[in-house]
């Protein structure tokens, strides 16, 4: 057993676990943190994509340790209160999801995505960097709509504050 100290949605937690558990484990059944998915353990579709010290990272494949003192945001860290984030609405307001299963994870990423590239998204740039998240049930059409139309709402959320 190891003691792991993070911030996780900006409060500070430490949680004992044994060594062998990974950071979705911590997340999901120790912190009941359940919004952050687990898909297939092999770091393939992306449904357990988190945010670590900023940058998107798949939790399924890294073990709890290895996040000791980083500062992680999961999907429920993510809107202000009730005020869901650019992303979620834009999620939301194109019809970017179905089944939801692999939805926070996608969002995640495309927060990533869109902080990452800024204004210079296109459809293709879009469709490329989503390629480690699967979606069983859209055809990511709708999605790629969504990061776009997120992508300009974050550039006036962020030049508002």
């Amino acid at each position: 057993m190891s003691t792991v100290k993070l911030t996780v949605n900006g409060k500070a937690v430490a949680v004992d676990v044994e060594d062998r558990t990974l950071l979705v484990q911590l997340l999901r059944d120790h912190l009941n943190l359940t919004g952050t998915h687990v898909g297939c353990d092999t770091s393939q579709c992306g449904a357990c994509v988190v945010h670590m010290d900023g940058k998107a990272i798949k939790s399924c494949t890294m073990l709890a340790g290895q996040a000791d003192g980083a500062s992680i945001t999961t999907i429920e860290g993510i809107a202000k209160g009730d005020e869901l984030h650019p992303m979620q609405a834009a999620f939301r307001d194109n019809h970017g999801l179905q089944c939801g299963y692999c939805t926070p994870g996608m969002i995640m990423s495309a927060i990533d995505i869109v902080h990452r590239y800024g204004g210079q998204l296109d459809e293709a740039t879009v469709r490329h960097e989503l390629e480690g998240n699967i979606c069983r049930c859209t055809g990511y059409h709708n999605i790629v709509k969504a990061v776009l139309d997120a992508a300009g709402r974050m550039k006036v959320s962020q030049a508002a504050e």
